[in-house]
């Protein structure tokens, strides 16, 4: 009785820790990816550097690359997609351009140039029709660039909203996910030589600053990326992308906007540049060092893969997670 029992435990943890798969979507682009975007339930958009920009309409299994022509030098950090029609991405560094499609990536309209030698567009995020871009900070001030029509025209709003840096402060463009946008909140996290969660409430005209207590304090270090539920839970990831498998204090929750902030019993096990919530109890980071998951809201994270990925998005059934990482490569993730 004592073998059987004995086995039956090892067999069900044997399928526990191997109930995550990954496949293989595409690989071999000569591209990093890091701009990452669904549609619905079978949309995938992905673009990286190169200028290279790729569609799926059937969650993965195909692929249309329609990387905009005249752009090959171009690194697009972040994608937005409204249909499979419609999508806007965005380039880091200068020139930083913004091009927005209507006709599936057959054609690009450049909507936005600036060539400020300054200038480093970190990601965007959209709620419905409005979204913002984030910046690097020039002459103290984080960048900050808004639309109203799905990224079809865009208006400089730094100077109305004023969101000042301390020396030293960035932001990074490892996923394009330091952005979110929460009902009519915009919500920043930082990092360099200071980490901070920098709140925007265009309705309310307020601004709201919270210390976050994660590794920071050099160019590599701090907030990579941010996930909230809604305008107070949430969990923010980084940690030092110079030094990826070290997770000394690279992951935090808060439940209260960012006032408090606490350690999870097990943290992820590095580096993580992207971090997305499932459900309010399933969620999901990686980075150049690997793949993490919890199924207990954050308190406690297994690793799940050591290969390197930059982002993650998810489909809005929730059944379908992808992954594109430094080799052009997308997969999908079955939990």
């Amino acid at each position: 009785m004592k073998k059987l029992i004995l086995s039956f435990i090892l067999f069900t943890f044997s399928c526990t820790v191997h109930s995550q798969t990954f496949e293989s979507l595409t690989s071999g682009n000569k591209s990093s990816f890091r701009g990452l975007s669904t549609y619905k339930n079978k949309v995938v958009w992905v673009s990286g550097s190169n200028g290279v920009v790729g569609k799926s309409i059937d969650m993965g299994k195909t692929w249309e690359w329609v990387s905009p022509r005249g752009y090959e030098k171009y690194d697009f950090r972040d994608i937005e997609s409204f249909s499979a029609k419609e999508a806007v991405i965005v380039s880091a560094g200068s020139p930083a351009v913004i091009l927005h499609t209507k006709n599936g990536g057959k054609d690009w309209k450049e909507v936005y140039k600036n060539e400020d030698p300054a200038i480093f567009l970190d990601g965007m995020d959209f709620q419905g029709k409005t979204g913002y871009i984030l910046g690097d900070p020039i002459d103290g001030q984080f960048q900050l660039l808004k639309s109203k029509n799905k990224g079809r025209t865009w208006e400089d709003v730094t100077e109305g909203i004023h969101l000042f840096a301390e020396p030293g402060e960035a932001a990074f463009a490892a996923s394009g996910t330091s952005l979110q946008v929460i009902y009519d909140w915009v919500f920043i996290g930082t990092g360099g030589s200071y980490s901070s969660l920098i709140k925007r409430s265009e309705k309310e005209s307020r601004l709201d600053v919270q210390d976050v207590p994660i590794w920071s304090g050099s160019a590599s270090t701090g907030i990579f990326s941010i996930d909230f539920l809604n305008e107070r839970e949430g969990v923010v990831v980084g940690g030092n992308y110079s030094s990826d498998k070290d997770n000394s204090n690279n992951i935090l929750l808060t439940k209260n906007a960012g006032l408090s902030w606490e350690k999870p019993q097990v943290p992820v096990f590095g580096y993580r540049s992207c971090v997305k919530y499932l459900t309010p109890e399933i969620l999901i980071a990686t980075g150049t060092s690997g793949t993490d998951v919890s199924k207990d809201a954050g308190q406690t994270w297994e690793n799940i893969s050591t290969a390197s990925f930059n982002v993650i998005a998810i489909s809005t059934d929730r059944k379908n997670i992808y992954l594109a990482g430094s080799e052009g490569n997308v997969v999908s993730l079955k939990l």
